[in-house]
């Protein structure tokens, strides 16, 4: 999965699935709390459907996750999906030059369209180094795998 033997990678004692592992938020308004239940106090409110998260501990129905900037706290796995997303390149700073979206798997390919940081991409495939990802509904590419956040370092997603 990552370029790790299946036996290291941990699994949640809740899910059985990987942990540390990406989803993405299913709803425009996710609140994000300061312990795994209703009773904590609600330290932020994401508003993005579709942004990726990296799930880093799991307790009863409750997910602690981590967003690109690092913020983290607990939501409710019910809002959650597996759905793959990755940011594109969201460390960047004010300024930097639009990242290119490849027809094919290639530096020398045919250049589909021009990505600016923070832009969600659906994460399609990841082998080899780069992902083929869908922006919006009609514009689909391929771009470096190193430029995403929501996809691990050699990560293979199917």
């Amino acid at each position: 999965m990552r370029g790790e033997a299946a036996s290291e990678i941990p699994l949640g004692k809740v899910s059985g699935l990987p942990v540390p592992r990406y989803v993405s938020l299913k709803t425009d308004r996710v609140n994000l709390r300061e312990g795994p239940s209703k009773d904590h106090r609600t330290a932020w409110v994401f508003q993005r459907a579709g942004l990726p998260v990296e799930i880093t501990a799991e307790y009863e129905t409750w997910r602690r996750i981590r967003d690109a900037e690092g913020t983290e706290g607990w939501v409710l796995h019910s809002l959650l999906s597996g759905r793959r997303t990755a940011l594109v390149m969201p460390w960047a700073k004010a300024g930097t030059q639009p990242l290119a979206l490849y027809a094919r798997a290639d530096d020398h390919a045919t250049v589909v369209a021009q990505l600016q940081p923070n832009v969600i991409a659906n994460v399609k495939t990841c082998r080899e180094g780069w992902c083929r990802v869908v922006i919006g509904t009609e514009t689909s590419g391929y771009i470096k795998q190193d430029h995403l956040w929501g996809v691990y370092p050699n990560e293979t997603v199917e």
